[in-house]
């Protein structure tokens, strides 16, 4: 009897890893928008890195990292990405990276879901809670979302009269199984 619960308790494992594969990144866009001045500016990261192993029948069973390289920052403006990549702002020398990685899931229905990240920037690591959709069909799937952070939690930008506070980052993943 015992053996027979070791070999059910053993597929029942295999049958978890089976079904929450890693999926393979086909395209991945990260994107920011923050006032400064009254005036809405945006940009984006070109280099993202991220490892998902997502099932939505098996939250508990899910992960998502993800790694922005911070020099690959496109603001539309070679003057300004260089001052973002300073020492008052992300401090590229220092920190090139930003990394996110998932603590939990919760679906919110339909193709709904919010997940808890530890998210860091310039050493500093705060949870937030990421709401996206999830939508698979022939072998694809797309991860889409928007969240806010606040700038000064991650001590970006320093104090500032003029630049908000509150940054909106947006995201696409695109991934096939």
């Amino acid at each position: 009897m015992k053996k027979f619960f070791t070999i059910v308790a053993a597929l029942l494992v295999v049958a978890t890893i089976v079904f929450a594969q890693k999926q393979t990144v086909t395209k991945a866009l990260v994107g920011y928008q923050i006032k400064n001045m009254g005036i809405n500016t945006s940009g984006r990261f070109k280099t993202v890195s991220t490892d998902i192993v997502f099932d939505k029948d098996n939250l508990a069973a899910s992960s998502i990292e993800a790694s922005v390289d911070v020099n690959s920052i496109d603001s539309d403006s070679e003057g300004r990405d260089k001052h973002l990549k300073a020492e008052d702002f992300f401090n590229v020398a220092v920190y090139p990276k930003m990394l996110m990685k998932s603590v939990s899931f919760k679906p919110k229905g339909g193709n709904k879901y919010s997940g808890v990240f530890n998210l860091t920037i310039k050493g500093k690591t705060k949870a937030v809670e990421v709401p996206f959709t999830y939508t698979d069909s022939n072998n694809m799937g797309l991860f889409k979302g928007s969240f806010k952070i606040n700038r000064k939690d991650f001590g970006v930008g320093g104090n500032s009269m003029v630049l908000a506070d509150e940054t909106t980052i947006d995201f696409a993943v695109e991934t096939s199984k």
